[in-house]
């Protein structure tokens, strides 16, 4: 080895030392991107696809399905089992039990485009975690939807209850403003 390549090869690791620290340099300085996992979660997209789940009409806060079966007729898994009745008063049958074999499941939404009602959609919860396989094997899905039904039912009171909650005083005339605060004319 000549004089003159053993100093070419310390200025060319020179340079690369220095480029290298250029960048670690530049990485160090820019802001965090990490996400803090249990405490922060990032906001799902609208395309995600998670198990699927049943929707509430917004006006009645009931589910929208009718168990038409056309959900399960269109599953190329065989993984949905709809049952269904009339109940009194009402023009369409109403779903009682809806179970999702989730193990089995392939998230290919024929069962989301088959639904003449859009009473279906995927979910956005994709934190299901178990130790039991058992778990999402029977998924019932209308229990879930209980549960937001009555979460509905709190932060929409029916109209048959608001007359009755109704005050009967006469409302007050609205306090006149302090001098302080009014507008000075120049």
């Amino acid at each position: 080895m000549s004089l003159f390549s053993a100093v070419r090869e310390t200025f060319v690791g020179i340079k690369s030392l220095f480029t290298g620290m250029r960048i670690t340099l530049g990485e160090a300085v820019k802001p965090n991107i990490t996400v803090q996992y249990p405490h922060e979660t990032l906001k799902m997209a609208d395309r995600f696809r998670g198990h699927i789940k049943l929707v509430l009409d917004p006006e009645t806060g009931k589910s929208r399905c009718t168990a038409c079966n056309l959900c399960v007729r269109a599953c190329p898994s065989g993984c949905i089992e709809v049952e269904g009745m009339k109940r009194e008063g009402e023009k369409k049958k109403s779903v009682t039990e809806y179970n999702l074999d989730f193990t089995t499941c392939s998230l290919c939404g024929s069962c989301i485009e088959a639904c003449p009602s859009d009473a279906i959609e995927f979910s956005k919860d994709y934190n299901k975690v178990s130790l039991n396989r058992a778990d999402f094997d029977h998924m019932d899905l209308v229990k879930k939807l209980e549960a937001e039904a009555k979460v509905w039912a709190e932060t929409h009171p029916s109209t048959s209850a608001a007359p009755a909650e109704a005050n009967p005083v006469a409302p007050t005339a609205p306090e006149p403003k302090p001098a302080a605060e009014a507008p000075k004319s120049s």
